[in-house]
Parts: C-alpha cells; structure tokens; sequence
C-alpha cells in the first residue's frame, strides 16, 4: 500500500473513534471517494495497513488521496443517511453509483386532499399522496392515465372544489370529469371512485372491477342501449390490457420487491420485481457504475442505500440472491423509512427463490441486451466524430463539443445555453446558463455576449485543474446562419484564438453547416451519424435555454405570458379565457382542445402549448 504523506498521517492520528462518515480528497480537492464507518479511526486507517488485502481499484484510489475530512454522528444510522446524501451531492469518482439516477415515471393520487388529482410525475415527495409505479416508460403512465380516466373519471385542474362552480370545464362534458366542481358528484363519490382507481392500481380489485364493467356492458346490451354497452366493451378491452401486465407470481400472496443482478466486464445491472398482493404490477432495471473489482454484498448493499432512499413505499419484504454487508443497519434504516418491519430475506426454496431466480434471468438478459446497445451506439459516435473531423478539416477529431442557442420572446428575458458533448455524449454538469444582461432583440449581438462571457470565462480559469470553464471545446457550434456565426467568431479573433478554436454555425431549415469565411455550407447526408450528432447538441442547447427562459418569465408571472406569444391578440386571449377560464386550464390544454377555439389556428395553438 501507498506510504500516506505527512497530512494524511496527521489526520490518520486525529480520527476519532465513533460512527461518521469519511471523504477522501485528491490533489485539486475534489472528492474521489465517501464512505460509512462503525468507527472512524479503525475503517480510515486500514487503507493504509500494509497487510490489507486491497484490490486494484482501492489501491489506485488511496494513491490519489491527498486530504481526508470526517463528519462525526451519533449511530451508525445517521452515518448511513448521511453517506447517502453526500453520495448523491458529489457523485465520487470512486463510489459505487446508480448510473445517470434516472428518474422514473409514477403516477401520483394526492390522496391527502377532499377531492384528489391524478397525474403523471417523475418527483416522488412525502406530502401524503399515493404513489403508482414506477412504470418502464412516460408513454406507459400515459397510455395507463389515459385508459383510466374513461373509467374512473378525475380532476386535473386547480380548482377549489366546492360544488358552486356555475360551469364545468370541458372535461365533465367529454365524460373525463364526474364535475364535483359544480356539485354533481359529491365528496364521498368521489372519493369512493379514486380509491376503486387505487385498488386497481395496486392490482387488489383487478377481477372484481373487470366483473363489473361486463356485468354494465351485458344489461346496457339487454336495455339495448347499444352505445353504452360498445363503450363499456372498449373500456373492458383497454382495462384488460392493464391488467394482463399484473401477472400472478406467487399463490402465498404479500408484498415484496424481488431483487438480483447480473455483471459483466465491470458492468452490472439489477433487476426489480415490484409484487403486491400476489401479483406483479411493475419492474424495472437500474444500471450502477464504478462496480469492477467490487465484492457481490457491497454492491447489493450501496444498491440498497441509494436506491431505497428516495423510496416512498417500501414493502414488508425484499428479496435479494445472496447476503449484504451491514444487513442489520439497512434493515434498521428500511424500518425507520416505512415505519413497520423490514426484512431482507435470501430464500432458499420455494415459489420467492424461484422469484429470484426470474429476475436473474431478467437481468442478465437486461444487461446483455445493454451491452449491445452500448457498442452500437459508441460506434456511431466513433463515427460520427470521424465524420466531423473529415468534413470541417479539423486537425483532430470533436471530442469534446460546446454547442450555443439564445431564447427569448420580442426580446425580453433573453437568456443563452451551453451544452457540452463528450465522445458523442452529453455531459450535464458542464451545461451552463447566461442571462443575458440587457434585453433587447438582436440574436448576433446576444451570441456575441454569451460567447464573449463563455471566453472570458476560460480566460480567467484555463491554470486551474479541474475548473469547468478552464477547457476550451475542439469544436464550438452556434445555433443559427451566418449572422450568429460571424458575431461569434469577430468575439473568437478579438480573444486571439482563431487558430484553436474551430467554430461553426448550423443553421436549421436545410441543416446546413456554415465556416467562418467560407460562402458554401457543407451539407451532410441526412441520417449520418455527423449531422445527428449536430442535430442532438443544437435540440440540446435549444431545450436547455427554453427551460430558463421559462422559468425567468415564469416569475414575472403567468398572467403576461399570454400577450408574449406571437399570433394572440386581444380577440383570441379573449376567446381563450372565456372557453377556458382561466391561465392555468389553458396552460393544461391539449393542442387540439386550443386549436377548437373559434378564430384559433392549430400552428398558434402549438406555439401557446410549447411556451406556456
């Protein structure tokens, strides 16, 4: 093991011997590695015992250390909960991690309120609602909301419901609403129909509604009311097709998520069965990071941490394949989250190992089909930077990419992007925003500040190791035509860097590529893996500066957006409150409930859609 310097054998002497949590830093201060200890002087001084037996990864870790800090708690549960969230916060190079921490869909009943709302969400928060999920896709939730909705009609607006209202929204008329807002269902009725929705969700009353629905479809028929029953049929049909996901698993009923993983070649995936009463009514996989030369508990256990800790429902059983390392204190944090009993079981025998055994299956087949998808797609981007390289004569090919878009509305709140590609891929953590710091409507002379202050930037940073803005990009691509790629590059000559600096402008209508001081644009095939990659980083750059300059307008307030948006004036903002009622309905309508209304065009109707 490497001999630690004088610092650390100082701190090495200082650490205390109670629970807390240690960070090792490397020679720039930034964090490489955090982890939990029972005792803090006899874990962070084994790193440097000659006789451990550390493997390569750990011994390349210490070599690195420069500096170590140590955050004393009470119990070993607080160093847990604290490793958690220092994990989450600076994501160490050396951590075993949850790959990219996906957020996945569910569908949320804020059942803590009179007349609950369902919606789609990707944010899971202890306000009291009721979480579905997760789903292995927003279309899934959707496609679920959607059939749903016809049979158990629900709000989605912000209303105060009091059954005053004078009107009902569009919703109650096209049967989407039972119109508790204007007292035609009451709280206990409605309320009774979310949870019917709920049990379904949960796969509790899956037979039991599905006997109801064709036991109305039958005596609609018999009345002969033939068009009731044709949409109870439908609703049958769409129900079912649910239904058929939430396959039974296991005759001892329960509730139990079902966990294993697969490696290969320093990649693991785990697979999650979610089973509730019986019955399965989700999966899904997470892929972790940094897991080579790891022990099979240590990632089944950091797998745990982080991915239980944003869990709003925890079942009364997990099954795993094999042991985790501190099982006794996971156990306790588990309990401490659902407030009863947890337990981690390794079944031996029986229907649960042959659970386990399922979801094995499933994720070594998850993680083989990954894999290939992985190398198709590194391969598309080898080539699609070779591409590039050829066809703008660049000395040396675009690993690193910086692309740049401005937003704004006539000229107000004007805001800039920068997005940062790598190898093909986007790296989120080097994005950056600009206010832009005086509003006016000039895309040129805005591309010239972002990308000035952008050079400024580096100009200021470029000796510091580590520091974001101290890179510059192998190539720099600006949103727009020939205007926005001349006032970035008289902003690149002024710096003195046109001879390092490559930069090119894209301009959208015939994606063509312009060169500063070059009359022809080069136009590359359609589909290529060069133009696609372009085409990526601008939608990139483009989305992210909308964001912003949504949330600046937002704080303005909702209430001028509406005059903001070309092709509204007062005679259709005013048809637009008097269908709607009010900002909120229209900023939750469809594209086409907007474009029904009288003198509305359906290409207004989308432009008010993407900027409210």
């Amino acid at each position: 093991m490497a001999t630690p310097n004088e610092r650390i054998q100082q701190q090495l002497d200082q650490l205390p011997t109670v629970p807390g949590v240690y960070m090792m830093r490397n020679a720039s201060g930034e964090i490489i590695y955090i982890g939990k200890a029972k005792v803090l002087r006899h874990r962070v001084r084994s790193y440097w015992h000659s006789s451990a037996q550390h493997n390569y990864k750990t011994r390349r870790m210490v070599a690195q250390v420069d500096q170590l800090d140590w955050i004393t708690t009470n119990s070993e549960l607080e160093a847990l909960l604290l490793e958690n969230e220092l994990i989450k916060r600076h994501r160490p190079h050396y951590n075993i991690r949850l790959k990219d921490d996906k957020k996945y869909p569910y569908i949320k009943v804020t059942w803590q309120e009179d007349f609950p709302k369902v919606f789609f969400t990707r944010r899971l928060q202890r306000d009291g609602s009721k979480y579905f999920g997760p789903f292995a896709s927003a279309w899934a939730v959707r496609e679920t909301l959607e059939v749903l909705r016809k049979r158990f009609p629900y709000l989605t607006c912000n209303r105060t419901i009091d059954g005053q209202d004078e009107r009902a929204c569009l919703y109650y008329h096209i049967k989407l609403c039972g119109g508790p807002c204007i007292g035609a269902q009451n709280r206990e009725e409605y309320r009774a129909s979310i949870q019917t929705l709920m049990d379904f969700l949960d796969g509790k009353a899956t037979a039991e509604t599905l006997d109801q629905i064709r036991t109305e479809m039958d005596e609609a028929a018999e009345s002969l009311q033939f068009e009731r029953a044709a949409t109870l049929r439908d609703q049958l049909g769409a129900l079912e097709r649910v239904a058929e996901k939430q396959n039974i698993m296991t005759t001892t009923g329960g509730d139990q998520d079902v966990v294993a993983f697969a490696r290969e070649n320093g990649d693991a995936c785990v697979q999650i069965f979610y089973i509730r009463g019986g019955k399965l009514i989700g999966r899904e996989y997470v892929v972790l990071e940094n897991t080579a030369e790891e022990e099979d508990p240590a990632i089944m256990q950091q797998f745990l941490q982080q991915f239980y800790d944003d869990a709003v429902n925890v079942p009364p059983e997990i099954l795993m394949e094999s042991t985790v390392d501190e099982q006794r204190i996971i156990e306790q944090w588990l309990r401490s989250k659902r407030g009863a009993d947890v337990v981690l079981k390794v079944p031996k025998r029986g229907s649960k190992k042959q659970l386990v055994e399922l979801a094995r299956s499933n994720a070594v087949e998850t993680l083989s089909a990954l894999r290939l998808q992985w190398q198709g797609e590194s391969h598309r981007q080898s080539d699609a930077l070779s591409e590039l390289q050829e066809a703008l004569s660049l000395a040396k090919a675009p690993m690193r990419l910086e692309c740049y878009d401005i937003s704004h509305v006539q000229g107000t709140d004007v805001v800039g992007s920068m997005v940062v590609f790598e190898k093909g891929v986007p790296v989120k953590s080097d994005y950056r925003r600009f206010k832009i710091k005086e509003d006016k409507n000039d895309d040129v002379g805005n591309m010239k500040e972002v990308i000035e202050r952008r050079l400024l930037n580096w100009q200021d940073h470029q000796h510091e190791p580590g520091n974001k803005w101290g890179r510059l990009p192998d190539l720099m691509v600006i949103d727009g035509g020939k205007g926005q790629l001349n006032g970035a590059w008289e902003v690149i000559q002024q710096m003195g860097l046109e001879d390092v600096l490559p930069v090119i402008g894209l301009a959208k209508r015939e994606e063509e590529i312009f060169q500063p001081g070059v009359r022809n644009p080069i136009l590359l095939e359609r589909g290529s893996p060069g133009l696609s990659l372009l085409q990526r980083a601008r939608d990139e750059a483009h989305r992210f500066a909308v964001s912003y300059h949504r949330k600046l307008r937002s704080k303005r307030g909702l209430s001028s957006s509406l005059d903001e948006i070309p092709g509204v004036g007062p005679a259709r903002r005013t048809r637009l409150l008097k269908v709607f009622g009010s900002l909120d309905r229209i900023r939750h309508a469809s594209v086409e409930e907007l474009a029904a209304v009288p003198g509305m065009t359906r290409t207004v109707a989308e432009r008010i859609k993407e900027m409210l």
